[in-house]
């Protein structure tokens, strides 16, 4: 393949590009380009213990000047190379094919003969003999070996190429390269992590005997579920070219005496013997419980047979223990020490850059439309995980198969590849997509993602701009208060009475804001069970931070932040204890926005509402003149109005009416004018309209909720106090 006379030039690894993967490209920089003489679309050789060809291209402009070529797993495994390795790369010599075989690695059956779109694929394609590539089939990755070409060497697919896909799978040793670190988005700084705790040790422990001290031993990863953490261990394994040793925690339990802790010694016996290995447990939670904390003493004697195992390990650096949980302080203290799991990672969900990664690895495969935008995508799916990125493509994909169901139904064979090949996923997909997928996160705490917007507030203008300044801006531009070297309000308090708008002020704000939203009903909170209000709100405001930025509305605030000594309720006093903490406690608030609504600011303990609390209280008035007529004109949008309905009118009759008052009338009025129309449906010309008179009987039927019916309680005091005031006043005749 190669020659004396052939120019190297030697570069180091790096990660390949998300668009390139499983493409055969390499990325170099410009200045080592031209020093090859090499344009974009050229093929070159690149050797490590391997040789191999990939098409190359021009670096981005962050790579100017570096001494580096990026590379996807598939060619970093045809090369037996990994990430940081130096390889040489020169000008390869390639000819057209005539002919290319393909072996799978995997047992793969399919309905008709895939030549044609497996032609499509690898087309323009450089490959080398029993070597790896991948085809992408309708999402799926099937990995192929190049088992024989015609000519011998290194080939190009043409147009001419004849394509021979092998029925029987690949009888060397070779074996499908697993998950790689292209496969993991949004995880770049915890990757970074996890090489240098176990990718180095492996490869050169004479760096850390230099050093004289001991290598890692263990890596606990913890974070919500769906983030990536057993896909984390199985990309690392993967990228040493490790042993892999999965513990399944529920898996290795036995009922038998002793069989347990005898399946845990041999699985690190094995590790050692095949060494560099990696062991990865899974939910070890499950295994490893605290000890003395009602569990029983399978479970104990388990815990102390992993920390024996652990301590015992000989090979240190070349066996390396990692574990997952979502529960990490349920673990046994004793394997959170040093010398154990020597670091903990906590991964997170996603920020926006790493949900877009995530979204273009999940659709590599995807026939996408032109219309699909990434960055919009990124950008409203907040708070989701990578399993939650995952489902949602399944979720766009599957609504764009449903228009050609009924055509799929009447097929009885293989489906033409012109239905096929009409099949798109669009932006729509997506959007209708995310109204089906929410965060998984959030399904305890969050009812649904708002819609709302200001466009659906009527009036309120001064009230908009203070919660867009409050709570808003510092959601959507933190780097603005860090500029300023301030602390953006943690909390906002809606005051006002019943219906003037608090809750869809609450609703619009979060939408706008592109926050999670999280609904709090006040008396839900409270339980007869002692302990059990403040760990409904402890869960409430972990939950937020996991999925910021977000906001926890608190309807009807009252009830559960009454002043202490004024409550006969002991929970509630607790509640608010609970409340105080979270709100500054030592643990930061960081893009979590609170916001309460109530009609009695007059209940609320005065230690909530002072200064770095919820300190910022803005008042809802009853809505005046104009006001109204923009509530009116919100809820009249949709309707058929007939030309004798005047909304100016409707607004100098509602004087005092609160926004819940005033779409009470517009729900009546529509009420009455369908009656009307039901009544009269035989003449079906007819068109529903909305008019005057339906309006004025929809007004008879509301009743101003600012003017409290008097109960009977309160007639009864009213009498009461009215005979003590005439007893006082005969006395003091008397007297006189």
């Amino acid at each position: 393949m190669t020659s004396q006379n052939q120019k190297f030039i030697e570069l180091e690894i790096a990660e390949a590009l998300q668009e390139d993967v499983d493409k055969g490209i390499a990325r170099i920089p410009s200045h080592i380009m031209d020093n090859l003489s090499l344009v974009s679309g050229d093929i070159i050789e690149i050797i490590a213990k391997h040789a191999s060809v990939v098409k190359v291209m021009r670096a981005l402009s962050k790579d100017v000047n570096k001494e580096i070529i990026r590379l996807d797993g598939i060619a970093r495994s045809n090369i037996s190379a990994s990430i940081g390795d130096k390889i040489k790369i020169s000008p390869a010599k390639i000819q057209e094919a005539k002919s290319v075989t393909l072996s799978p690695l995997q047992e793969v059956r399919f309905s008709d003969d895939p030549k044609e779109y497996f032609h499509t694929k690898l087309m323009h394609k450089p490959l080398a003999p029993n070597q790896q590539t991948v085809i992408d089939v309708f999402g799926t990755r099937l990995s192929y070996i190049i088992s024989k070409t015609d000519p011998k060497g290194y080939v190009l697919v043409t147009p001419q190429t004849k394509i021979v896909v092998s029925d029987t799978p690949y009888s060397g040793d070779l074996k499908a390269t697993g998950v790689t670190y292209e496969d993991i988005g949004g995880l770049k700084n915890e990757t970074e992590l996890i090489r240098e705790m176990v990718e180095l040790p492996m490869k050169h422990p004479e760096v850390f005997q230099k050093l004289g001290v001991g290598a890692p031993k263990g890596v606990l990863l913890t974070g919500p579920p769906g983030t990536g953490k057993t896909l984390l261990a199985k990309a690392v394994a993967s990228e040493t070219d490790a042993s892999f040793f999965l513990i399944a925690g529920p898996e290795i339990m036995s009922k038998y005496y002793g069989e347990s802790e005898k399946h845990l010694r041999d699985i690190f016996t094995q590790a050692e013997k095949n060494a560099p290995s990696i062991i990865f447990i899974d939910e070890i939670d499950s295994i490893a419980p605290k000890r003395g904390e009602g569990i029983d003493q399978t479970e104990k004697r388990i815990v102390a047979q992993l920390l024996t195992s652990m301590d015992g390990l000989k090979s240190r650096g070349q066996v390396v223990v990692m574990a997952a949980t979502n529960r990490p302080d349920d673990i046994d203290e004793a394997l959170r020490r040093p010398g154990r799991f020597d670091r903990e990672i906590r991964i997170n969900p996603p920020d926006e850059p790493g949900r877009k990664e995530i979204l273009k690895i999940h659709t590599r495969g995807m026939p996408l439309d032109k219309d699909v935008n990434f960055d919009e995508i990124a950008y409203k799916t907040i708070g989701y995980t990578g399993a939650d990125i995952e489902v949602l493509c399944k979720e766009a994909a599957l609504k764009s198969i449903k228009p050609y169901f009924a055509e799929l139904k009447n097929i009885q064979e293989k489906v033409p590849t012109q239905i096929l090949d009409k099949i798109k996923v669009t932006r729509q997909h997506f959007l209708d997509a995310t109204k089906n997928v929410e965060p998984s996160a959030m399904r305890e705490v969050m009812i649904q993602k708002p819609h709302t917007t200001w466009e659906d507030v009527g009036g309120l203008e001064d009230v908009k701009d203070k919660l867009r300044e409050l709570v808003e801006l510092p959601l959507l531009r933190p780097d603005l208060f860090a500029k300023a070297g301030i602390k953006p309000s943690k909390g906002v308090l809606l005051t006002g009475p019943s219906g003037t708008g608090k809750t869809l002020l609450a609703k619009a704000v979060a939408n706008e804001a592109n926050a999670n939203f999280i609904s709090v009903k006040g008396p839900e909170l409270i339980s007869k069970w002692v302990g059990e209000s403040e760990k409904h709100v402890r869960e409430i405001f972990k939950k937020a931070r996991q999925v910021a930025p977000a906001i926890i509305f608190f309807d009807e605030f009252d009830s559960i932040s009454k002043a202490r000594g004024m409550s006969m309720s002991d929970s509630t006093e607790r509640v608010v204890n609970q409340l105080l903490t979270e709100l500054d406690g030592i643990e930061e608030l960081e893009k979590v926005v609170i916001i309460a609504a109530t009609n009695r600011k007059d209940l609320i303990d005065p230690a909530l509402l002072r200064p770095g609390r919820i300190d910022s209280i803005v008042d809802l008035p009853v809505p005046d003149k104009d006001t109204r007529e923009k509530i009116l004109q919100v809820h009249t949008r949709n309707m058929p109005l007939d030309k004798s309905v005047d909304i100016k009118e409707i607004v100098e009759k509602t004087e005092g009416w609160t926004g819940a008052d005033l779409e009470s009338i517009c729900r009546n009025a529509g009420v009455v004018a369908i009656k009307r129309f039901y009544k009269s449906s035989a003449d079906k010309s007819k068109e529903l309209k909305i008019t005057k008179d339906d309006f004025d009987r929809g007004l008879l039927e509301v009743s101003k909720s600012t003017e409290k019916p008097i109960t009977v309680r309160e007639e009864r005091h009213k009498e009461h106090k009215q005979e003590n005031k005439d007893k006082d006043e005969k006395k003091d005749k008397k007297k006189a």
